[in-house]
């Protein structure tokens, strides 16, 4: 991003823009630029707060009043606008805003790129300008991996490691860190939990103030640039989890915002969340528009991420969303869908492709809202790619259950790939599922403690062999025990113990594994990609499938049990015939398993199984996943001869 060297404060065509809801770079021209104009050098401030009475820029230089250095208001716009000479980069500063009613507040820049260290509450000057980025091979090379590869390593920054006594690490250490974690981990992806500064801790990021702040717990702007730029040349794609649905209520921040509601609603029906007290953004003002959709373009031209995770889309288009009757009110044709909301969400995800077609646009939508994922010119929302929340929960609450209840609740095994191609599903298992008193992955599992390890790798491996991407939040790959405590890191002390090292094993072998197997990713998204063997065996709660590519013979045969009991002789139909060859064992001792059950290859024999025309038989471990590959026969030397002859 380039300085300014222009007398112009703000174009009529981008007042225009603005207003419109398309001046998609907004960035450029709201907040604290640098500048030379009339041949001095300087900062220009621009500030959109159309009820406000007087707007004046405080700072430390001027003990935090503004009234002597007010900003001139642009004719017809609500544009509030100064240069001033002289203010360098760095500068602390705020808005002190008159409203209509009279009172005066201090409220930070909605544009600034840095603000203070938590709790303090400044804006600060910055330049983006300077980084020099060694990303272009990436960038040239990357697509959206509907028939590629695509396993997510979910992160919360501060805690997944930090330093002794609890100190964060900065984006640049965490370059040296977490990147050569993710590699040797067989990873493709990390998504990052919300970096938009936030004033509480606790809020996980989630309830923004500065929602073109990089976050200062973890260091500068370039660091954050340094940190991307790092993955990138590891071969790794970064995503950012985005909030567009709602912001905190902090004195400093959006609500309010010159003196009215601006950012918000003015209906308190439409603007409340009360399950999570704070303030819906107004999808129906142009210039709300204008901010949210430059701000998820921002964050892939200034900082390069990949894609973003929008959080919370359930809330943004059900005007019912977590409220009780009397909490909210029907849209003007009586229904419950917040028809601003939806408008927003298509003309994001436009915008987004239009500039980034290779873009990752994933909605967490927790309903059966329909064609999340479609076109928007067949009635869809334009995501690329949404959250699985009914596999996860499906699967999570089967996990749950002890092993004499599972019969019971097949299932919830089964149902999940009715729906499994109505959308483009990324399959989660995420930080909302190990927090608040769920228990982590591993603790979910019945059974003693080996029995919780054989059942975590068993969840794993499900998840793995599923169609549709895959999501891990950090901890489960080595079987953190104790729920995520959101304060502190991950317990990697526990890798001193040999159960959890060997979970940490299994779940890099098991990702290099899914990369190795284009039958685990290739047709994700087609009907072609899977096929069901044996869904209805659920007295002993074992079920087996087959997943497939676009080669007959990359197809691989999953047989899974979900018991703590082993199954003997336990045959199993096949499509073709042939010797089929166990190349991956959840129960290998290697793992932290048995592995005493297994037979390593399996010769078919002609007897018609499960609408198959021939079957294997097999010793099934307890908790345990296996995935088998017919063998290719290989042409004999003589037989090639006659081959070349002909």
């Amino acid at each position: 991003m380039s300085e300014r060297s222009s007398k112009q404060a703000i174009s009529a065509s981008d007042i225009y823009l603005f207003h419109e809801g398309t001046l998609y770079r907004s960035y450029f021209t709201f907040g604290a630029h640098r500048a030379v104009e009339d041949g001095r050098t300087g900062v220009r401030f621009t500030v959109w707060a159309p009820h406000a009475i007087r707007v004046g820029l405080a700072s430390d230089w001027n003990e935090w009043s503004g009234q002597n250095d007010l900003l001139y208001k642009i004719p017809d716009s609500g544009i509030w606008t100064r240069f001033f000479p002289g203010v360098e980069e760095g500068t602390f500063y705020k808005y002190e805003i008159t409203g209509p009613d009279g009172d005066t507040f201090l409220k930070a820049d909605p544009y600034a790129f840095h603000a203070e260290v938590r709790p303090a509450t400044a804006s600060i000057v910055r330049s983006l300008s300077g980084y020099k980025w060694n990303d272009g091979k990436w960038r040239s090379k990357n697509r959206v991996p509907f028939q590629r590869p695509l396993n997510i390593y979910e992160v919360h920054f501060g805690t997944w490691r930090q330093k002794p006594g609890g100190d964060f690490f900065t984006y640049r250490e965490m370059a040296d860190e977490l990147i050569p974690y993710v590699v040797d981990m067989g990873y493709t992806h990390i998504e990052i939990m919300p970096l938009a500064e936030h004033p509480y801790d606790l809020s996980w990021g989630y309830q923004a103030t500065g929602y073109f702040a990089p976050t200062s717990r973890y260091g500068e702007p370039e660091d954050l640039m340094y940190f991307v730029d790092r993955c990138h040349q590891a071969d790794i794609g970064v995503l950012l989890d985005w909030v567009p649905g709602h912001f905190t209520k902090d004195a400093h921040g959006l609500r309010m915002f010159d003196g009215t509601p601006l950012y918000e609603y003015g209906d308190p029906l439409m603007a409340e969340k009360p399950g999570w007290g704070t303030l819906s953004f107004d999808f129906s003002k142009p210039e709300v528009r204008s901010f949210l959709i430059s701000n998820a373009l921002y964050w892939m031209d200034v900082y390069h991420f990949d894609g973003l995770r929008v959080d919370a889309v359930t809330s943004m288009i059900r005007l019912d969303f977590e409220k009780q009757a009397g909490q909210y009110r029907l849209n003007d044709q009586g229904g419950i869908e917040n028809v601003e909301a939806i408008s927003f969400l298509r003309q994001l995800n436009r915008t987004v492709f239009q500039y980034y077609p290779h873009a990752l646009m994933m909605a967490e939508e927790s309903s059966a809202w329909p064609l999340v994922t479609a076109p928007i010119e067949d009635g869809g929302l334009g995501f690329n790619y949404k959250w699985n929340m009914g596999w996860m929960n499906d699967t999570l609450e089967y996990v749950e259950k002890h092993f004499q209840q599972r019969p019971s609740y097949h299932n919830l095994l089964t149902f999940p790939i009715c729906y499994a191609y109505s959308e483009n599903f990324i399959l989660p298992l995420s930080h909302d599922e190990v927090v608040h008193g769920k228990k982590s992955l591993l603790d979910k599992n019945p059974g003693s403690y080996e029995e919780k390890f054989a059942g975590l790798r068993l969840l794993r491996g499900y998840q793995l062999t599923s169609p549709g991407k895959k999501l891990q939040f950090m901890g489960g790959e080595f079987g953190q025990y104790i729920e995520w405590k959101d304060q502190d890191q991950l317990d990697w002390f526990l890798l001193d113990y040999d159960s959890h090292r060997c979970m940490l094993e299994y779940t890099a072998a098991l990702n290099k594994l899914y990369l190795q197997e284009r039958a685990l990713w290739e047709l994700d998204h087609s009907f072609d990609g899977y096929q069901w063997i044996n869904p209805h065996d659920a007295a002993q709660s074992v079920i087996c499938y087959l997943r497939k590519g676009k080669k007959a013979g990359d197809t691989l045969l999953v047989i899974i049990n979900f018991q703590a009991v082993p199954r003997t002789d336990y045959r199993v139909g096949v499509p073709k015939p042939g010797e089929y060859t166990l190349i991956f064992n959840s129960d290998d001792p290697a793992f932290g398993g048995n592995g005493t059950m297994i037979r390593t290859n399996l010769a078919s024999v002609k007897i018609p199984w499960q609408e198959q025309s021939h079957s294997v038989v097999m010793d099934i471990a307890p908790l345990s996943m296996t995935i088998w590959k017919k063998t290719l026969k290989r042409q004999t030397a003589s037989a090639k001869r006659r081959t070349k002859k002909k």
